[in-house]
């Protein structure tokens, strides 16, 4: 008979609660990106109904989240002071940021609330997480990856309202603070995934976020510069196309991968990319981006079904609420 192991016992004794992770984030910024994306595409009523949806979705992670940190305040610092856990802690906040942009012309007062609660609370993380990032504690190089974009390149969603509320200068900080932090991360990325190990398969999904900066960017861009594309515009855009490009040959390995939440990361970069080929169709008038936009917003809306129902999945097999 086998003798059960004294020192892991109490943690397959402890609540799933206790195991929620902070990764499950990602599925909002995935479906409010699909919302963002069908609006972009001029499909209204799909685009409210999936941002109903994950408006939903977000209220009950966000309840489950805050139910953890009460009942298992231990648990939230260890994922807090988890080398890569720690990326994905303002994945809720920017969840927020986006059914902001969303609320603009349903429930303009609500949206300008949420912005201005999101806006403030990305400049807090932002700087507590790269204050983090400069402690004296050292990151091994194998915990980088695309996810540590997330924490301070994700300021370049936040113009996307406030130059809706007339907020210029704000939203200027927030992306002169994006568009530096994507190119000191971009460059340690290159030299993590070119001259050390492979990123592990739990990270490898995570590859898809190189197109996420360039495609908000050019977004956030065109918000600053009054609609106008100009030379600025079109290599933020034209970049987005050629990651999206370096990471469609990466697919095929990315299939081959079992299945784990990280796989949410496809989902709000490819819903960026797709809003921005729209916007850019607008702009030029140009039939080919939009064509491309209406089978980019296929392939998203048919990845956020596999990944949801794989989550699900996921969730009835009690293969997620676990220690790692």
């Amino acid at each position: 008979m086998q003798i059960p192991d004294l020192d892991t016992a109490p943690t397959r004794q402890e609540p799933w609660l206790a195991h929620f992770p902070i990764t499950l984030f990602g599925s909002t910024m995935g479906l409010f990106g699909l919302a963002l994306a069908a609006r972009a595409a001029g499909l209204t009523a799909v685009s409210d109904g999936v941002a109903g949806a994950g408006a939903l979705v977000l209220l009950g992670l966000l309840a489950l989240y805050i139910a953890k940190a009460i009942r298992f305040p231990g648990h939230v610092a260890e994922e807090w002071n988890h080398p890569v856990r720690l990326m994905f802690f303002p994945a809720a906040n920017i969840s927020i940021l986006l059914l902001a942009l969303l609320l603009q012309d349903i429930a303009p007062t609500l949206s300008t609330a949420l912005w201005v609660f999101a806006a403030s609370m990305q400049a807090v993380l932002t700087l507590v997480i790269v204050s983090a990032w400069m402690s004296h504690r050292a990151f091994p190089h194998q915990t980088l990856s695309p996810a540590w974009f997330i924490p301070a390149v994700a300021n370049v969603i936040v113009p996307l309202g406030g130059v809706h509320l007339g907020l210029q200068e704000p939203s200027w900080y927030f992306f002169s603070v994006g568009i530096i932090f994507w190119l000191i991360l971009l460059t340690l990325v290159f030299n993590r995934i070119i001259f050390h190990d492979p990123l592990p398969g739990k990270l490898q999904p995570t590859l898809v976020i190189l197109i996420a900066p360039p495609a908000v960017g050019f977004l956030a861009w065109i918000e600053l510069n009054g609609g106008q594309i100009d030379a600025f515009a079109r290599i933020l855009m034209n970049t987005g196309l050629f990651f999206a490009g370096l990471v469609a040959l990466q697919v095929p390995a990315l299939l081959r991968l079992p299945f784990a939440l990280s796989f949410w990361a496809l989902s709000f970069p490819l819903a960026a990319l797709t809003t921005a080929v729209f916007r850019y169709a607008a702009l030029t008038g140009s039939d080919p981006f939009r064509v491309s936009g209406f089978a980019l917003l296929g392939l998203l809306a048919l990845t956020i079904l596999v990944i949801g129902v794989r989550t699900i999945r996921a969730a009835f097999a009690g293969d997620i609420c676990k220690p790692e």
